[in-house]
Formats: structure tokens, C-alpha cells, sequence
């Protein structure tokens, strides 16, 4: 598959041809859902905590003696019974929520989603992408003559202080390595643009 190049002036300069074995796959639906649901429950923080009645403070003296009093028996006012006592069956930062799957597999649908994009003409490719600079507004204006409209993902075929300084206050701009890229980044952005750099690192990286 061949796809027009670009410079960072927008212009274009040529053309690539695309390795069908990472771009020319088909596209299986339930594999990338069942890796997608894996990778969002994997960043998933557990922040919701309630205290059991071990948990909450105070209640270590038993409230009154067992027999006599004609009330009911009491062990600690910090029973679930009691206002300002333990939760019950409430949730807890010791849930997990980590789902592990094959590398292969996760591999297999990072590729497939990387040849949707393909297919539907979401790559930007630019025969190189670099800044002198971690200016904001040369970023934008790079951005701007290239022909994407949407939010977008930046592979970079290596770590690039400038560009990701440059580019961390655009809104609906992620910028991240090409050995790091996956399913779930990649749904979540229209476009990928990336230098033609990034293609050799991918290819390294995922075709083992």
C-alpha cells in the first residue's frame, strides 16, 4: 500500500509503501474488543475505599456489660449496626481489576488497528518531524498544514524531548514512542502521524 509523504510545511514529497504485514491485515472485531476491555481495565485506578468495623476508630471498649442491662448484646459501637460504625460489603482498594492476555494477542491487534487506519487513509506520514525548539506554537502551525482534522496520536521513532514539550498543551494531541504504541491510544485518536522512522521501530518492535 502506498501513502503520500509530507514534509513539516505540509507539502507533499513523495510517496511509501506500506509493509503489508503490519498495515494489510484484516480486521477481527471481538480480538481487538477483548483486548481493548483488557488494556482499560488494566489502567483502571481503584480509588473508591470504605472502612470495615477493624478499619474505623475507636470502639475498643464493649459499649456495656453482656447480661442485666435489659438492652441487646453489644460487642463495639463500631459495628456495621451503629451510625459511625463499618461499612458492609462495601468497596475496597484491595479489588482487582488486572486483566492478562498473550502477548501475541495484543500484538496481533495492534497491528489490525494500525491497517484499519491505513485502509481508511488516518496516517499522516511525514518524511521527518523534528523541532529545534519546545515552541508550542511551531508545533500547531506543523500540525495545521497537515491534512488532519481530529483528534491525533504522535509515534515517534525515538524519544524527542522537544516534540513532546511542544506538544503536551495541544488539546486532542498524544504524543508517545513507536514501541509503545497500542490498541487502546490508537482507538482513541482519528489520526496517527508519524515520521517514516517510526515504520522500521514498529516493525522491530511487534514483528518478533
Amino acid at each position: 500500500m502506498l501513502v503520500k509523504t509530507y514534509n513539516q510545511k505540509g507539502e507533499e514529497v513523495g510517496q511509501t509503501r506500506l509493509p503489508a504485514d503490519i498495515f494489510g491485515l484484516s480486521f477481527n472485531s471481538d480480538l481487538v474488543h477483548q483486548i481493548v476491555l483488557s488494556q482499560m481495565s488494566n489502567r483502571r485506578r481503584v480509588i473508591a475505599h470504605t472502612k470495615g468495623r477493624g478499619e474505623v476508630r475507636g470502639g475498643g471498649r464493649k459499649p456495656w456489660r453482656q447480661k442485666g442491662t435489659g438492652r441487646a448484646r453489644h460487642g463495639s459501637i463500631r459495628s456495621p449496626l451503629w451510625i459511625g460504625g463499618g461499612v458492609t460489603f462495601g468497596p475496597t482498594k484491595e479489588r482487582n481489576f488486572k486483566k492478562v492476555v498473550p502477548i501475541k494477542m495484543k500484538r496481533k491487534a495492534l497491528l489490525m488497528v494500525l491497517s484499519d487506519k491505513a485502509k481508511n487513509s488516518l496516517i499522516v506520514l511525514l518524511d521527518q518531524l523534528n523541532l529545534e525548539k519546545a515552541k508550542t506554537k511551531i508545533m500547531v502551525e506543523i500540525l495545521g498544514k497537515l491534512p488532519n482534522k481530529g483528534s491525533k496520536i504522535i509515534a515517534l521513532p525515538a524519544m524527542d524531548k522537544n516534540i513532546i514539550l511542544a506538544a503536551r498543551n495541544i488539546p486532542d494531541v498524544k504524543t508517545c514512542q513507536a514501541k509503545d504504541l497500542n490498541a487502546l491510544d490508537l482507538l482513541s485518536f482519528k489520526y496517527l502521524i508519524m515520521p517514516k522512522e517510526s515504520i522500521k521501530v514498529i516493525k522491530e518492535t511487534f514483528l518478533k
